[in-house]
């Protein structure tokens, strides 16, 4: 397939807004994007074998929020996680996301975790139960998300008890919906 072609289909899959609504139906039924993401994977056999990784991506931290710190209830000196990765099944790069996180709210081990591999936070944080509340979900780009986004959403993923976790903005890629 030329570059034009693979442009042009990618192009029409990005416009198909049934596509789009089966991801974000997809999200919405888990409370952790990893774990939707596989099974979206898994279910248009996008890789052989359906496992997501995070590829984390050098560079600054992107900006925070405004209202990153009262979302997570910490205090404007408090010291917060950030990972800037892709999220990929096989390869292709199913989103790009930002995550800030409170780090004492994780067990040492998750922290140096997501400190030093490509496994999800999803997953390191996963055996703490947490919960997903969509913030805000869009068509298109959130601010700090690559040309190119078809869907945005802005999460808020919180403990049991209610305590937030981590925010975190997904930018879901052409990839993630074409065939």
């Amino acid at each position: 397939m030329t570059t034009m072609a693979a442009a042009t289909l990618l192009s029409a899959c990005a416009a198909d807004p049934a596509q789009t609504a089966a991801l974000e139906r997809t999200l919405a039924a888990s409370p952790s994007a990893t774990r939707a993401l596989e099974k979206w994977c898994a279910a248009r056999g996008i890789a052989d074998h359906p496992v997501v990784l995070a590829r984390r991506l050098k560079g600054e931290a992107g900006p925070e929020p405004a209202d990153l710190r009262r979302r997570l209830a910490v205090s404007a000196d408090a010291p917060l996680g950030y990972r800037h990765v892709e999220l990929l099944c096989g390869d292709r790069v199913l989103s790009v996301a930002h995550n800030w996180y409170r780090r004492e709210l994780l067990t040492a081990q998750m922290n140096t975790v997501l400190d030093t591999s490509d496994t999800p936070f999803g997953k390191v944080a996963g055996p703490l139960g947490f919960t997903r509340e969509t913030i805000d979900s869009r068509r298109g780009e959130e601010p700090g998300c690559p040309p190119g986004t078809v869907l945005s959403q802005i999460a808020l993923l919180r403990l049991p008890g209610g305590q937030p976790l981590a925010l975190v903005t997904e930018c879901y890629t052409r990839a993630a919906i074409a065939r």
